[in-house]
């Protein structure tokens, strides 16, 4: 039971990471996008089509590669725990000597690390242990690519509504000022959530999110006055 709570805790993580990053991604792509359409032409069809465009592309882009990102760290654990199974059957004497040692570094008597190596290794949970202590991370607990996949898509799509809905239904004269605030507070919250997923910095991160989403409308604006 135990087992099976680290492993939904972790997908729930994961999710929650790759969410969070989708929305991140979803706010720059989709206003990077309606700044450099809305400094070329006032046409609302456009800029709502560019939009739509962009947001469509960035949620899918983003799914597409957490899942494929997932799928690869899922696979290479997967022949991580093969190879180890082989190891275990063709050479035990070393992966006991590597126990053995493992448990010393961390402060256990050569003693106590060779009779706690002797009853794992004998035990059914010998190829959980290897894995874990060669590998770092737990027998059977791969991670779910679908779960990152519709986190990413559904966070992204989520993230470039507010830039979006905050262009084409703003006054005309306030419609700069509006996107600018959507921007800031969206990108703001994203810093947040992230920082407090990985204990970091909440002010920091948040800062450095604004500061982004700043530069990201900046430039994209100057590129369509070029244009």
């Amino acid at each position: 039971m135990k087992k099976d709570a680290e492993k939904t805790m972790e997908e729930e993580m994961n999710a929650l990471r790759a969410g969070v990053l989708g929305s991140n991604d979803g706010i720059l792509s989709v206003v990077g996008v309606l700044f450099s359409v809305a400094a070329a032409t006032t046409d609302r069809f456009t800029i709502l089509l560019a939009g739509l465009s962009a947001l469509v592309a960035c949620a899918l882009s983003m799914a597409a590669g957490e899942y494929a990102s997932v799928s690869v760290q899922r696979d290479t654990e997967k022949v991580a725990v093969a190879e180890e199974r082989l190891r275990l059957q063709n050479d035990p004497t070393q992966e006991h000597t590597e126990l053995v040692e493992y448990y010393v570094d961390k402060g256990v008597s050569h003693h106590t690390a060779v009779a706690i190596a002797d009853e794992l290794l004998e035990s059914d949970r010998a190829l959980a242990v290897m894995v874990n202590v060669r590998n770092g991370f737990e027998l059977d607990q791969y991670l779910s690519p679908w779960a990152a996949a519709f986190s990413s898509l559904f966070s992204a799509a989520l993230g470039g509504i507010f830039p979006l809905a905050a262009m084409l239904y703003a006054p005309a004269n306030l419609r700069w000022q509006t996107t600018i605030l959507a921007v800031v507070v969206s990108v703001a919250l994203t810093g947040l959530i992230s920082a407090k997923l990985g204990k970091a910095n909440m002010f920091r991160a948040m800062l450095r999110n604004i500061v982004i989403g700043i530069i990201t409308m900046a430039i994209h604006y100057y590129v369509g006055q070029l244009i």
